[in-house]
């Protein structure tokens, strides 16, 4: 310490005012984050001790005056600096957030458009990198559509009624007349019409295909063994490798149900006695297969040829057996003996074939799901769901929870179909050689059909009304018809050819589109999977019970039985709808001026006549048609 009026030592490290004042304009300058700075150190130097010795001052040859000056000046600069400071970071974060999401959005707008900015080689040869993983997943990038306009003023039209009262007239049966017909197929008749006292043998079935395929088969087994009077083994299914399901009869159908109901009929047996089991069928001439009969074969067929056989060997093995045996006519002299041949077809179709309980359970939940609640509605509820027969709704706010209402469609739209149609549906190149390759694996008699032929185009097969309907064309007639936006749609069916690429113009029209794999559980599934005629009659369930069913090809066999059983259990209350595809191929021709209310005239005109009430026409199946005396009844 200095002896008293010695002047002081200045402190360490400020030798001058100016000095001073850089420090502190170095320590603002400097951030306090740096690594191994102390953030409270500029502070300290800055303002740690703000009373300034004069003698100090004058030590450096500084006046008075310009001391205050400058210690002023140092104050206003380190205020200045601690504002700055104060907000730096805010304003630090502000700039870096507003940079992060320039670069984001620049980011994002380069990958969407990045097609669009390579050159069309680099662009040809992306594409066909794509097409080397399949072209199934090169339609699942991009919508197909035929009909941009007609789609437009369908979405259009759907916006104008959205908040109106529902104004489709196709929710119900447009004829009176369709209520008359009464089911009856289950009369009792006299116990000796159509039966002889000699049984002839045995008929063994196996039948092919899937679901509805195998009914008809079964049905038609049954006249067979009545016309001939023999005996039917239970039928036997079939495996495909279309189909891929092991099921047999008794995994579909309830076996003691369907025997007691066709006993008074005709005698069936679960297996061939044990002195026929040992014959080889084939070698002794009693294995018929396809070739043997010709498709929709006539009854007289079946006595001429396969009669002598049975009555021969005992027994008669029918191989793949499906469609062959027609309705009309019977021989005269069989006439007046085998009446009720018609009657017995339908007895078994929809009387005698009852869906095991596994199904009936599930097809009661799946039903009740897509009503939304639990409601007892008709005869066709009671025949499809047996005793898990939904319950009625416990009051009117039950009632009123959900739609009640909800319409069935059945896209017939798979891969065999569209390929096997020789159609062409908006795909371009990549859609006609995935199609071709599909026919070459699958149908090469078709393909060697056609290299022995001159080929209808694709556009003249369309006049014809041969092509299967696209989801696109199902989506527009229903908007044809009226039906609102909003309106519940159970999708039946496999899968759909182009996926997402295909249904995108279906489900932007009608978003409430539900399928049975999203309406139960992958549990409740569970027992189905790997048997796809067991998931078909699921379908067959939800579309038959639905307050309108619409199909796109009359010609599909669920479409037909679908169409045939509401007809028959529906009492004029289940209307179907099935479009006319040639009349229809003719309206969308004028795809590009077209007006929309011309459109939707021409679109009901076109539905109503096809629900217009006709008794079974010569020839035609009574599983689709059954209005005629041997199947229902019409008080006179």
């Amino acid at each position: 310490m200095g002896k008293q009026g010695s002047p002081r030592r200045p402190r360490p490290g400020v030798q001058n005012a100016d000095l001073a004042l850089g420090m502190k304009d170095y320590q603002f300058r400097c951030p306090e984050t740096l690594p191994g700075s102390d953030p409270s150190l500029g502070r300290r130097m800055s303002w740690g001790d703000n009373h300034w010795n004069p003698k100090t001052v004058l030590f450096h040859g500084l006046k008075n005056d310009s001391a205050k000056y400058s210690a002023f000046k140092g104050v206003y600069v380190g205020k200045r600096h601690l504002w700055l400071r104060k907000y730096v970071r805010s304003i630090a974060f502000m700039f870096g957030l507003m940079g992060f999401i320039l670069l984001i959005d620049s980011l994002m707008v380069s990958i969407f458009d990045v097609r669009n900015l390579l050159p069309p080689s680099t662009q040809i040869e992306s594409s066909g990198q794509e097409e080397d993983r399949g072209a199934s997943i090169n339609e699942e990038k991009s919508s197909v559509q035929m009909y941009d306009r007609l789609l437009n003023l369908a979405s259009n039209a759907l916006a104008e009624k959205e908040f109106k009262p529902d104004s489709s007239r196709f929710w119900e049966e447009p004829y009176r007349q369709a209520s008359a017909w009464k089911p009856c197929a289950d009369r009792k008749v006299p116990t000796n019409l159509g039966k002889f006292d000699k049984n002839n043998g045995y008929i063994l079935i196996s039948a092919n295909g899937g679901l509805n395929q195998q009914r008809v088969a079964i049905c038609n087994a049954v006249a067979v063994a009545s016309l001939l009077n023999a005996t039917l083994v239970l039928p036997r299914f079939l495996y495909s490798n279309v189909w891929n399901d092991p099921s047999q009869f008794g995994d579909i159908y309830q076996e003691e149900y369907f025997m007691n109901i066709l006993k008074g009929e005709i005698n069936i047996v679960n297996e061939l006695p044990p002195h026929l089991r040992s014959l080889d069928i084939e070698a002794i001439g009693s294995l018929i297969t396809d070739a043997d009969l010709v498709k929709e074969a006539k009854p007289i067929d079946y006595i001429r040829h396969i009669l002598p056989l049975l009555l021969r060997n005992g027994v008669v093995h029918f191989l793949g057996f499906g469609n062959r045996l027609g309705f009309d006519p019977l021989p005269s002299k069989l006439q007046v003996i085998k009446l009720p041949l018609k009657r017995l077809r339908c007895k078994c179709n929809f009387h005698a074939l009852k869906f095991v309980p596994k199904i009936q359970q599930v097809g009661s939940l799946l039903v009740r799901r897509i009503r939304k609640y639990g409601a007892a509605r008709s005869m066709l509820d009671k025949q499809l769901l047996g005793n898990f027969m939904l319950d009625n709704p416990s009051n009117k706010h039950d009632a009123a929870k959900g739609p009640t209402k909800y319409l069935a469609l059945h896209l017939r739209f798979e891969v065999d179909m569209v390929a096997y149609s020789l159609c062409e549906f908006g795909g371009g190149e990549n859609e006609r050689k995935e199609l071709q390759a599909y026919r070459e694996i699958h149908f090469p008699l078709l393909i060697e059909r056609l290299k022995n032929s001159s080929p209808i185009s694709p556009g003249a097969l369309r006049k014809l009304g041969r092509c299967p309907l696209t989801p696109e064309e199902a989506a527009l007639v229903l908007a044809g018809l009226g039906f609102k936006r909003g309106t519940y749609f159970y999708l039946a069916g496999s899968q759909i050819y182009g996926g997402k690429s295909r249904m995108d113009s279906l489900t932007s029209l009608y978003p409430n589109l539900v399928t049975k794999e999203t309406l139960l559980t992958p549990d409740e599934l569970a027992p189905f999977r790997n048997f796809s005629s067991q998931l078909a009659a699921l379908d067959f369930i939800a579309c038959a019970t639905a307050d309108v069913f619409a199909m796109t090809d009359s010609g599909s066999q669920l479409s037909s039985l679908v169409s045939g059983f509401r007809t028959y259990y529906g009492g004029g209350h289940a209307p179907t709808l099935r479009p006319n595809k040639k009349r229809l191929a003719a309206i969308l021709s004028e795809n590009s001026s077209i007006g929309w209310n011309s459109f939707e005239d021409r679109v009901k005109k076109m539905v109503e006549e096809g629900q217009r009430v006709r008794v079974r026409g010569f020839g035609r199946s009574i599983y689709r048609l059954p209005r005629c005396p041997e199947c229902m009844c019409k008080p006179r």
